[in-house]
């Protein structure tokens, strides 16, 4: 992570400054025509692999088929991402719907859980005992996770963790269709919940019958392991960059908007490429600074940000993908072999010595 050696003291108005300066540039515009382009593409792309999985039939060909289906779904959830976002509309009513019909009924995804955890996450990531993203039940990513697991899972496994990191996220695909159908037949309060649950069974419901209607019971097993394996393994490894390895914030803590946001994140390097296949995630320093921002102005934000940060004094951590995938592993076999401090960014220590 580059650093500067000045540290400006904390004012009210240095997040204010940065938002006119983005305001100024056009970059909170709405971007109607780049997103009714894949609000009709993305659909008709999965309608035609739909097609293409009933005319290829009873073949192992069908498990390409599944790694297609992994990709599509998970652009169609990026897309999910940004209109929870408020990305598409200027109406919160039309980006809620929208979120609800891409995630529930096109992904299979509930979006009452996942708003309600990203919301958390957004407002303190990388928190202790706030950020939900940094409290995961296989992977230990806090030295007092590090403790508490020690006498349930061996002290190897917890030591080599980062070698497991890839092959848990083949799982996240059915840890995420699970998590979200749990909540919605929780008792706790849940908007829309018959519209989430009838959303979620057609989905789901629906996809599994076409999937036996059409396959053998071994081929479909198969076909669905890697369509779910590879899903889980796109959307956490597009996720996972982002903040792990980056520092950690106590509790008590105590960080201004601005740097509580670009302390925590790291953008991802790569071009026009890596920017489709990130769903704009590799803008992460943006976008949690701007969460409304529509994902194409992501990365005309990026310089502007990234100037006014070296003004200031502040981190702004940018990386290659396959350099962020070494910090990740390497940060969580440090946490599993017990180093209290694996990631520790010189702003951070600074002011929690105050």
């Amino acid at each position: 992570m580059s650093t500067t050696t000045r540290v400006r003291t904390t004012t009210p108005s240095d997040f204010t400054a940065l938002s006119a300066m983005v305001q100024d540039a056009g970059l909170l515009r709405r971007r109607y025509g780049y997103y009714w382009a894949k609000l009709i593409l993305l659909p008709l792309t999965l309608v035609v692999a739909i097609l293409a999985f009933i005319w290829i039939g009873e073949s192992w060909w069908q498990l390409v088929t599944a790694a297609v289906f992994a990709v599509i779904l998970t652009q169609i959830a990026f897309l999910g991402h940004d209109a929870a976002h408020r990305q598409i509309f200027s109406s919160g009513r039309w980006n809620d719907w929208m979120s609800l019909i891409i995630a529930d009924l096109f992904v299979g995804l509930s979006y009452g859980w996942w708003r309600h955890k990203h919301t958390r996450h957004h407002a303190n990531p990388n928190k202790v005992g706030s950020d939900p993203d940094i409290d995961m039940p296989v992977l230990s990513l806090t030295p007092a996770q590090v403790s508490r697991r020690r006498n349930t899972v061996t002290s190897w496994l917890i030591s080599h963790q980062g070698a497991f990191f890839f092959p848990v996220l083949l799982l996240e695909g059915i840890s995420l269709h699970a998590s979200g159908i749990a909540r919605v037949l929780k008792r706790e309060h849940v908007d829309r919940r018959w519209v989430e649950i009838t959303f979620l069974t057609v989905r789901i419901g629906g996809f599994l019958a076409l999937v036996f209607i059409v396959l053998s019971p071994g081929l479909a097993a198969a076909f669905l392991a890697v369509q779910l394996g590879l899903f889980g393994l796109y959307m956490g490894a597009s996720f996972a960059p982002n903040h792990k390895g980056m520092p950690l914030v106590a509790a008590t803590l105590k960080l201004d908007f601005l740097r509580r946001q670009v302390l925590m994140s790291r953008n991802i390097r790569g071009g026009r490429f890596i920017d489709t296949a990130m769903g704009g995630l590799n803008y992460q320093v943006e976008h949690h600074l701007f969460p409304s921002m529509p994902r194409p102005h992501l990365r005309r934000a990026a310089p502007i940000v990234r100037a006014y940060c070296e003004r200031m004094g502040i981190p702004y951590t940018e990386t290659s993908l396959l350099a962020s995938y070494g910090i990740v592993l390497r940060y969580i076999n440090r946490v599993g072999l017990g180093e209290r401090d694996p990631f520790d960014c010189p702003l951070v220590a600074q002011r929690q010595a105050f």
